[in-house]
This record gives C-alpha cells, structure tokens and sequence, in this order.
C-alpha cells in the first residue's frame, strides 16, 4: 500500500465535525429526554421562540436547514401542540408558525439550560480563543 500524507484528523471539515458532534452531545440528550425531541425540531422551536411568527422558508433560510425536514419537525411539534400553523390570507401556499403556550415554556426552559451549556464549553477556552473561535465559525458559515 502507497503511503497517503492526508491527515485526516488535521482536515478541517472533519475537526468542524468532530467539535460539534462532540459539543453538542450533551445538549442534544436534554430535548430529546425532556421533551422527545430530535435536532430540527429544536432547532425550529429556538427560531420561533427568538424571532417569533415565521413561515417554514424563513426558518430555512436562517438555519440552512432542508425544507423537508423543516417540514417533518413543524409537523411533530405541531402534534405536540408546541406550535400553531395558519394559512397566509393573501397567499394560501404559505403558513405561518407561531409557539403556542406550551411551545414557548419549553423554549424557555431549553434556552436556559442552552445558556449554562454554552457557558460551560466557553469555559474550556480563554475569552480571546472564545471570541476568536465564534468569528472564525460564523465567517465559514457564511460562505455556505
């Protein structure tokens, strides 16, 4: 076998990878124990719970998410009466979200406990690596 010079721990759309798996283990047990839910889900539930009324393309164009599982999320929160959809009046392909009640106490139960976590990791690095690192992932993400 040739030898490959690759290092593949050292790529950095792996080590992006490896971060956020490893990051965001922890955080992913909490939804999902406490209220059954799967990543998109949560991530729709914090798009609405911070911007507020929204349609499911908004929501995808901020999150990067694909319209189809933006869509099975919308639908199995709706199921759990996280949320509400109603028709636009003027146009009858769109539908708005809003959190219902329910929907926005566990938003706010997750955000705190969002916060702590983020503050936790934050806490592994200096605050110079901590703004570095956050530009730094903000700007790749941008080139999307």
């Amino acid at each position: 076998m040739e030898s490959d010079d690759f290092d593949l721990q050292d790529f950095l759309p792996y080590l992006l990878n490896q971060a956020a798996e490893a990051s965001s283990l922890a955080f992913q047990q909490v939804y999902k124990d406490r209220y059954g839910m799967l990543r998109t889900e949560w991530r729709v539930l914090f798009h609405l719970g911070i911007y507020g009324r929204m349609t499911a393309r908004e929501i995808g164009q901020r999150s990067k998410m694909h319209k189809t599982k933006i869509s099975r999320a919308v639908q199995k929160l709706a199921d759990r009466r996280f949320l509400t959809r109603r028709p636009d009046d003027d146009d009858r392909r769109l539908e708005w979200l809003d959190l219902t009640s329910q929907g926005r106490a566990a938003y706010r139960d997750l955000r705190e406990i969002a916060m702590r976590y983020d503050a936790g990791l934050s806490d592994k690095l200096t605050a110079r690596e901590n703004a570095v690192l956050r530009q730094a992932l903000r700007k790749l993400a941008q080139d999307r």
